[in-house]
């Protein structure tokens, strides 16, 4: 599955428009003090897509330059997904920054910034990632412009403001960011994962993306061609599937609004699918 300048370009087009969106929520939240989880209110929320901003603009470029939060060099190099919220603690005393309309400040010029480093770059070269995983240049911006979604959803939810997103962004984080992930090396990030000795594979089809296969077997995963033989096939839209993935719309919700269509000869195993390839 190549990465077509079109998906190129509608990231590099989307991110931008998100960070904005993002942005404008956050300093136009009446109370930043809000709490938007049991952990984070919404200064909080800011600050940790903001760091993820800031080390994406030398992450982006795969040259192993020091990044610009050297103290969390070594967890990610030694990241796995269930070691993801520790990291984020540590992020938390790196990246200080606070105040909400700095922190919409930063995150505009840091996407910027990204934009300007990755602009003449091959947006399938692989570049590390969390625990020794290889994302695809494009990825690393579906990966931030999925954050600004997802978060952003959490923020304007405690505020009580809509939040669209739009089902064409999250196809790119599925594409992008997952699908490419997977196909260059996940690296450590599931070895907390309980394996699976049978082979588990799932089939995705969207009106978004283009058909996959990614197939799970002893906590190693793989990217195929759709061949008829999966044991799980869903029909989704990726505005419900991803926010469904990061635990923002209910399973339930998500089979009954047909947002996520489960068929194929053995749906059960989608379950086990699930909780090795899950998200933090």
């Amino acid at each position: 599955m190549a990465i077509t300048q079109q998906r190129w370009d509608a990231v590099r087009v989307a991110l931008p428009q998100a960070g904005a969106r993002f942005a404008d929520l956050v300093t136009g939240a009446p109370d930043p003090a809000t709490a938007v989880t049991a952990d984070w209110d919404i200064t909080q929320t800011a600050a940790h897509v903001g760091y993820i901003a800031l080390l994406y603009t030398t992450m982006v470029r795969g040259t192993g330059e020091p990044l610009r939060l050297p103290g969390l060099a070594e967890p990610i190099a030694q990241a796995r997904t269930d070691s993801i919220a520790a990291m984020n603690a540590l992020a938390f005393e790196e990246y200080r920054e606070r105040d909400p309309v700095r922190l919409s400040e930063n995150l505009r010029a840091d996407i910027d910034e990204i934009l300007r480093e990755s602009a003449d770059l091959d947006p399938e070269k692989p570049v590390p990632w969390l625990g020794g995983s290889l994302v695809p240049v494009a990825g690393v911006l579906a990966h931030l412009l999925n954050e600004l979604l997802i978060h952003g959803l959490d923020i304007a939810r405690a505020v009580g403001v809509s939040w669209p997103i739009r089902s064409a962004d999250e196809a790119l984080f599925l594409e992008l960011f997952l699908i490419g992930m997977t196909r260059n090396g996940v690296g450590t990030l599931l070895d907390d994962a309980v394996p699976s000795p049978r082979r588990i594979a799932v089939e995705f089809r969207s009106a978004y993306t283009e058909p996959v296969v990614m197939a799970l077997q002893h906590g190693h995963v793989t990217v195929e061609e759709p061949d008829g033989a999966s044991d799980v096939r869903l029909l989704f839209d990726p505005a419900v599937l991803v926010p469904m993935m990061f635990g923002r719309i209910g399973k339930l919700r998500a089979v009954l609004t047909r947002g996520v269509v489960i068929r194929g000869p053995r749906p059960w195993l989608l379950r086990k699918f699930l909780k090795t390839v899950r998200m933090p």
